[in-house]
């Protein structure tokens, strides 16, 4: 279980440093968004779930020129940096809430989009919401982080003690069933991975906390971690690098799926996930 508390107030406090550090979460949006293009309906209202500074609203309201986009995030100093880069007279419009209790009638949408966000949510929840907020045909989009996400941290840890230091990440196939549970049709899936590389470990780390990206798992040690401890992490971590660089891996889900049209029955193949055989990897 993830601590909802510690969450908001890990990415209210990263609303300043966020950018600086976003690079990959910039990456999985443009190439998240690219899937678009395959997509040849023009919705009217877009929700951005997890909107963060507000990047994602920026690619659609260029995509889709006078739609409007409603941006939700937990943290109300993200909405406050996104806000600052609306250009005057843009449609978009920005709501504090949370993703699994969506703060915006049923039927209100055509399409939403979620970047990087499910990782820190219960899935079958933040489906349901999405799926209710979601019009008949409606289309959800949304990228997740998979489990060989920061693989080489999660070790470097576990040679040090058995206490979760970084937070599970749902699986690709997980995800797609849970698409199927809350009523969705129709769902795609597939996996990018990527490896970032730092001068040092601390490096990481920083990035990290730059992002948000702290250790909110409930069942995470509360106490202070000694110099003795954390000095077998750092030495763990050095361990992996590679040509004198640490590597951070990084598995991008992305997925996208429709609400059916009214009055269509469902198919035999309901319950069933389709996954591209030519899987993108970059390394």
């Amino acid at each position: 279980m993830l601590d909802k508390a510690q969450i908001r107030m890990a990415f209210t406090r990263a609303a300043d440093t966020y950018d600086d550090s976003a690079v990959l979460q910039r990456e999985v949006a443009k190439r998240m968004l690219d899937r678009l293009e395959l997509i040849k309906r023009r919705p009217e209202r877009v929700i951005d779930v997890g909107c963060g500074t507000g990047f994602c609203g920026q690619l659609l309201e260029k995509r889709y020129k006078g739609v409007t986009i409603v941006g939700i995030d937990v943290a109300e100093s993200m909405l406050t940096a996104a806000k600052t880069k609306t250009r005057w007279r843009s449609r978009q419009r920005f709501v504090c809430g949370d993703a699994e209790y969506v703060p915006l009638t049923a039927g209100s949408a055509d399409m939403v989009v979620s970047n990087l966000t499910l990782e820190w949510c219960e899935p079958d929840r933040v489906f349901k919401e999405f799926a209710r907020v979601l019009r008949p045909g409606g289309l959800l989009m949304f990228s997740s982080f998979g489990p060989d996400t920061l693989k080489e941290l999660r070790a470097a840890w576990r040679s040090v003690d058995d206490q979760p230091h970084v937070h599970g990440f749902i699986d690709m196939h997980d995800l797609g069933d849970a698409l199927v549970r809350a009523g969705f049709a129709d769902p795609v899936m597939d996996v990018e991975h990527f490896t970032l590389t730092y001068r040092d470990v601390m490096t990481v780390l920083h990035d990290l906390k730059n992002l948000g990206a702290r250790n909110v798992d409930e069942g995470r040690a509360r106490g202070l971690t000694g110099k003795t401890r954390f000095a077998r992490f750092i030495s763990a971590y050095e361990s992996q690098a590679c040509d004198g660089l640490i590597p951070a891996s990084f598995e991008a889900v992305y997925g996208h799926a429709w609400i059916p049209e009214a009055g269509a029955t469902r198919k035999a193949t309901d319950g069933f996930v389709a996954i591209p055989v030519n899987r993108i990897g970059r390394r």
